[in-house]
């Protein structure tokens, strides 16, 4: 049997589709319910239903052989995984945002609000750019009105809310999915079960 871990939050119910396009079935999940341990009516797969920011903790630890989780977490957790596949599911992207259109000057030291330090920090350090990071796990776009930050760097679908509360987008940066991880001693010790799965999930995609 393997177990998948699947991230709870906005891909969920159509994480849940995909699967069961690809007839994987697993007929008492619900978002909605409190259990987070479910079996597929084949009985060949057990589902952990886990906060988003946990899937890649399961997966690299070996509790999970798979996980179905955005992108923004897996870049965020730097776990040692393999990122299997694109399920094209919940696309946005990472950007910056601020005031004025305009990032600050580059040689004062920025500081950045975000529910993801890790991931603001790789982006301006490539960039050359010093910052300071405040996590925040919510409204970030808070921050730079109350003065607690220069700008923010946050997941972005239409960015109306960035626009609602007075902001500008002054950065597009990487592109976000929810896609599969798979745990490393997994695709090796349990190789046949696991790229059938892959197999099967990725009829679903074409």
């Amino acid at each position: 049997m393997l177990t998948l871990a699947l991230a709870k939050g906005r891909t969920a119910d159509d994480s849940i589709k995909l699967l069961e396009k690809v007839g994987i079935h697993f007929d008492d999940f619900s978002d909605q319910s409190r259990k987070l341990v479910f079996y597929d009516a084949a009985g060949l797969i057990k589902l952990i239903f886990v906060k988003a920011v946990d899937v890649p903790t399961y997966v690299e630890n070996g509790a999970a052989d798979l996980g179905i989780v955005g992108k923004d977490n897996i870049m965020e957790a730097r776990k040692d995984i393999y990122e299997i596949l694109d399920l094209q599911l919940g696309q946005c992207q990472f950007a910056v945002a601020g005031f004025n259109g305009e990032e600050p000057p580059k040689n004062n030291v920025l500081t950045v609000a975000s529910k993801y330090p890790a991931v603001a920090k790789s982006h301006f350090q490539k960039k050359g750019v010093p910052i300071e990071t405040i996590k925040l796990n919510g409204s970030v776009e808070l921050a730079p009105i109350i003065g607690l930050a220069d700008v923010i760097v946050d997941i972005v679908e239409s960015g109306n809310t960035i626009r609602e509360n007075g902001l500008t987008i002054l950065e597009e940066m990487d592109a976000v999915s929810t896609r599969l991880i798979v745990n490393k001693a997994s695709f090796t010790t349990k190789s046949e079960s696991v790229h059938a799965f892959i197999n099967t999930l990725q009829t679903g995609l074409e």
